[in-house]
């Protein structure tokens, strides 16, 4: 809604602004043009105008200047009319805008209040339909907590029922092992009398109970012993395979021991005439490397003595020969020109060079 009135409003001053254009420069020159000023005052006071009134004003500005005859002061007229209609027309529409605003801001009250009233109906729906489910769940909950007695109790006494029925059946059979067992009876009375030692057949047969227990340990003691001694046998012969095969792999270990221990002497045999050999080689090498640091020492000393050049690297074999050499290829090229003068140059190479 807001870019829609800035919209208008810069189209209205657009228009303002062409009209004092085309207004020319002869109406500045006139004597009401005071008036141009109310109207560049009111100009940044105009606000909303509809399209219809701005038509309409650009006609009536269009009538007032259309005919050329009209002399300034008219003309200055007009335009002061115009700008006390355009204040008016500002005044209304500002009068409306404010009232418009005022209408916003009461129907955002409004909705703001009916949208808190919804909020709050929402909320009371919410619990009053949470409550309702709460309460039918507990309603449910009650109708299978009641079904599931109700179908337990049916099965207990189901249950009971084949249980009495069972007791029933087993009552039954009991009486006719008991009419079955009666010519027994007579018998064991037959015998507590013919025995004479105990009162009561009950007593008798606790004795012949336990001797028959004592009878049944017995038993069992002599069937464990049988097992404990096929157990030990058995645990024996194991004993004496795995002795045997342990003795067998024994024997074999210390074969192979022995065949290493043979390898390792020979090897030891091997590697101490080996290391014998290497240290007398060494022992020559290092005469050898003697020999040659004495002869090249020599060789230094009688050269640098018979061409007197001094030297702070006496103690360094390859420098030694480095300058023998460099003195015997000196003596070399003396001996090819035979000049004395080159002699003493070959001298001097040979001292810079050091």
């Amino acid at each position: 809604m807001e870019p829609e009135l800035e919209a208008r409003v810069r189209e209205a001053l657009r228009d303002k602004l062409r009209l004092l254009r085309v207004s020319g420069p002869g109406t500045a020159a006139a004597p009401g043009s005071p008036a141009r000023g109310t109207v560049a005052d009111a100009l940044p006071r105009l606000s909303l105008r509809s399209p219809a009134e701005l038509h309409a004003a650009r006609g009536r500005t269009g009538t007032a200047r259309g005919p050329a005859t009209l002399p300034p002061s008219t003309r200055v007229l007009l335009k002061r009319r115009e700008a006390a209609e355009a204040e008016r027309e500002l005044q209304n529409q500002r009068q409306e805008f404010q009232q418009r605003m005022q209408r916003l801001a009461q129907r955002r009250q409004q909705l703001a209040r009916r949208r808190e009233q919804h909020r709050d109906a929402v909320l009371r729906f919410e619990s009053f339909l949470k409550a309702a489910a709460a309460r039918r769940e507990r309603e449910l909950r009650r109708a299978d907590e009641q079904r599931a007695r109700a179908a337990a109790e049916r099965a207990e006494s189901a249950r009971l029922r084949r249980e009495l029925e069972r007791l029933r059946r087993h009552r039954e059979r009991l009486a006719r092992r008991l009419r079955s067992l009666r010519p027994f009876g007579d018998y064991l009375r037959d015998v507590l009398a013919a025995m004479g030692q105990f009162q009561d057949v009950p007593a008798m047969l606790v004795h012949l109970g336990v001797l028959a227990e004592v009878r049944a340990a017995l038993a069992r003691e002599a069937e464990a012993g049988q097992e404990q001694l096929a157990q030990g046998r058995a645990q024996l012969q194991r004993y004496r395979q795995e002795s045997s095969t342990q003795l067998l792999g024994t024997r074999n270990e210390l074969a192979r021991l022995h065949t290493r221990l043979e390898a390792a002497q020979r090897d030891v045999r091997q590697w101490e005439s080996c290391w014998t050999h290497i240290q007398s080689t060494a022992t020559q090498k290092t005469l050898l490397l003697g020999q040659i640091k004495l002869a090249v020492l020599n060789l230094f000393q009688q050269t640098t003595a018979q061409l007197r050049i001094l030297t702070d690297r006496a103690q360094d074999t390859k420098a030694q020969l480095d300058t023998v050499l460099l003195c015997m290829k000196a003596l070399s090229d003396i001996c090819a020109t035979g000049t004395h003068p080159q002699q003493h140059r070959s001298v001097r190479l040979l001292q810079g060079h050091k």
